[in-house]
């Protein structure tokens, strides 16, 4: 049995124990826990990221108690747990993706079939998924040149996708990764028209220096390593619209690295990609259905979530240090804000 004082030091999120009040106040001041974090649906321990609930729940030393219910009613793909196995049953049907009828799109897309001209049908989508493919430029083959890129939307249509005649020549195809020949890049879009149509159509007619995070006609830009991706296309475009599963917290590795987009779709939709010759359009869809799959996730509304919010700046401030220590743990949890932007926001900010 914990002490009323042992208490009193313990973190209510992490359930980190302290000696002193005053450094569980400087956890609190540091950690930025809030009710966007990955939370066990039995103990109510909230973690950093999913990952490390999962290390929780059913990693090499797991909360006992925790393990042995979530072996019953707990899903292995989205976490959660569920009233009874049969509901869990129930649920599992909706929680693992399959991969499709994605396979064949390859050698369709290697013909004449590419759509290079931007859907118009799609022009409402206010969420896109951006992937590449890379081919080898420069004497060895390593720099990375795009030849190849997708636009998807939210219900996994494709916007455009087209081959691209990258400014370099290139020195190594990656055939047996890209599926792509000399042939397909000879006629290719070059990548300044590319550039131009992607970029012109994710502004959707915003100036990019008046682009803001809600309210305007800007889209929600959707992929995986993103940074890589619109560099390669010399593309500009805000980071308060993007949307980068290689770098969102919750989907990261405890050492907060990125994990590969291949483990995220195997361990958060369950199902395999990137077998064989890989295709932008499976990479679209893929990322699509992860940051759905986060946006989709109901946590309680504030009105100020994030720690960098003009309200939020002083809840841990230095000189509030004494009242603080007065707060007991749940109280400081309350006023705890988040340091990032949680993707469920998406649809509590949409006009």
């Amino acid at each position: 049995m914990e002490s009323s004082e042992s208490l009193r030091n313990k973190c209510a999120a992490c359930y980190r124990q302290f000696n002193r009040l005053d450094h569980l106040v400087d956890h609190m001041r540091t950690s930025y826990h809030s009710v966007h974090e990955p939370t066990c649906g039995i103990c109510k321990k909230h973690c950093r990221s999913f990952e490390s609930l999962r290390e929780h729940l059913i990693g090499p030393l797991p909360k006992v108690e925790c393990a042995k219910m979530f072996g019953v009613r707990g899903c292995n793909i989205c976490l959660d747990i569920f009233s009874s196995p049969n509901a869990l049953r129930v649920h599992r049907g909706t929680c693992q993706l399959s991969r499709g009828s994605m396979g064949g799109l390859v050698s369709r897309m290697a013909s004449l079939g590419i759509q290079d001209e931007l859907n118009s049908g799609t022009r409402g989508s206010q969420v896109v998924a951006l992937g590449c493919k890379m081919v080898g430029g420069g004497s060895d083959g390593s720099l990375d040149l795009c030849a190849r890129v997708c636009l998807i939307d939210e219900q996994e249509n494709i916007i455009f996708h087209t081959y691209v005649k990258p400014q370099i020549p290139v020195t190594n195809y990656r055939y047996e990764s890209t599926g792509i020949r000399p042939e397909f890049l000879r006629d290719a879009m070059p990548v300044k028209q590319v550039q131009r149509k992607i970029q012109d159509f994710l502004c959707n007619g915003e100036p990019i220096w008046k682009i803001r995070s809600r309210g305007g006609k800007a889209r929600i830009l959707v992929g995986h390593g993103l940074d890589h991706d619109l560099d390669s296309l010399q593309i500009e475009y805000p980071t308060l619209m993007i949307r980068d599963t290689a770098k969102y917290p919750p989907l990261m590795k405890t050492s907060k690295l990125s994990n590969s987009l291949k483990y995220l779709t195997q361990a958060y939709l369950g199902y395999e990609i990137q077998t064989g010759m890989q295709d932008p359009y499976e990479d679209c869809v893929a990322t699509m259905r992860l940051y759905m799959r986060m946006r989709n996730q109901n946590h309680r509304m504030e009105d100020y979530p994030l720690a960098s919010d003009p309200q939020n700046r002083n809840n841990f401030a230095s000189w509030r240090q004494n009242e603080l220590e007065r707060m007991t743990p749940e109280e400081m949890l309350q006023i705890s804000r988040s340091d990032y932007n949680c993707w469920c926001l998406d649809t509590k900010e949409s006009p």
